[in-house]
């Protein structure tokens, strides 16, 4: 399939900021660029408001927000831990507040959106460590958030994802806590090889690889190795037993191999998959509903796969 032309005009729009000089230069500058862009690009948005809160994570407290869907009644409903993208060196609970929302409402889960610790004030495995301690305190602490601990879904978006793959990884192999499902859109999960999708889409598809190995560098620390499945969750050795998963990939994304070929390998080692790839889609598609219908359209999709994965 040919670019979507919303797509196509999104980009030459975002590659003319490039050119006239406009783009950010600085860290920070990238960080309030980010989340101005979650803003304008918006997915749906609900009538959900999140309350804030704090876990314990291993070097402090790691701040929360808990979304609830608006039609909300029942004493417990299925949960969510969600980590927000942004290449582990941007995003936050309030880039992602519109798509995690969102989700609540469309899953019908208590969501729980983690802040976790960003790179390069906290390099690598601080996200690992904040994402591994926040699904486990969900689910030791589900009934006073009012979600039923047996029915529990981890997910995310770009790094996000990532964050969520290794935490299914890291809880098959230390037996708990109890995973139902995964949900990884336009996941990064390969860092040790390239792909045919990362080298076609390299330069002006929105996620810039030259802007990946930058906060890669950043995220990383001296000796890190690329390959280190909590780097690259797909270089794992073992995927049978890991939660039942909901990948979605975009045609036009750098990303989309990787994706795809982790659902291939979870389809081989018998994990029951939903996998689509969006035709004519880039990366952060599912996050800028208010230009494409599709980004509107996979959160409401992502809804009824997690209902189907807890029987409803």
């Amino acid at each position: 399939m040919p670019l979507d032309p919303a797509a196509e005009r999104f980009l030459k729009m975002m590659a003319a900021t490039v050119s006239d000089g406009r783009s950010p230069s600085t860290l920070d500058e990238r960080r309030q660029a980010f989340a101005k862009l979650m803003r304008l690009t918006r997915a749906d948005a609900p009538p959900v408001t999140g309350i804030d809160g704090t876990l314990p994570g291993p070097a402090g407290d790691v701040p929360y927000r808990l979304y609830a869907p608006a039609d909300d009644v029942a004493e417990y409903l299925p949960g969510f831990v969600y980590f927000h993208g942004g290449g582990m060196v941007g995003g936050s609970i309030e880039s992602h507040d519109l798509v995690t929302a969102a989700l609540a409402q469309t899953t019908g889960c208590r969501l729980v959106s983690v802040d976790y610790r960003l790179a390069p004030e906290h390099t690598f495995p601080a996200a690992v460590e904040d994402a591994i301690a926040a699904v486990k305190w969900v689910s030791e602490h589900a009934r006073s958030l009012g979600i039923d601990a047996e029915r529990l879904v981890v997910g995310g978006d770009s790094a996000g994802a990532t964050l969520a793959a290794v935490v299914c990884q890291q809880a098959l192999r230390s037996g708990g806590p109890a995973i139902s499902a995964q949900c990884l859109i336009c996941p990064v999960l390969d860092f040790e090889e390239t792909s045919p999708s990362r080298e076609a889409f390299a330069e002006n598809h929105l996620l810039e690889m030259a802007t990946l190995e930058a906060d890669l560098a950043l995220y990383l620390p001296p000796g890190a190795e690329r390959g280190d499945p909590r780097i690259s969750p797909l270089r794992a050795v073992r995927f049978a037993g890991l939660p039942a998963a909901i990948i979605h990939t975009a045609e036009f994304d750098p990303m989309r191999d990787e994706g795809n070929a982790y659902a291939a390998k979870l389809i081989a080692a018998g994990v029951e998959v939903e996998h689509f790839c969006h035709d004519g889609m880039i990366h952060n598609f599912q996050a800028m509903g208010a230009i494409f219908p599709q980004g509107r359209l996979v959160l409401r999709q992502i809804g009824e796969q997690v209902r189907r994965a807890f029987g409803e």
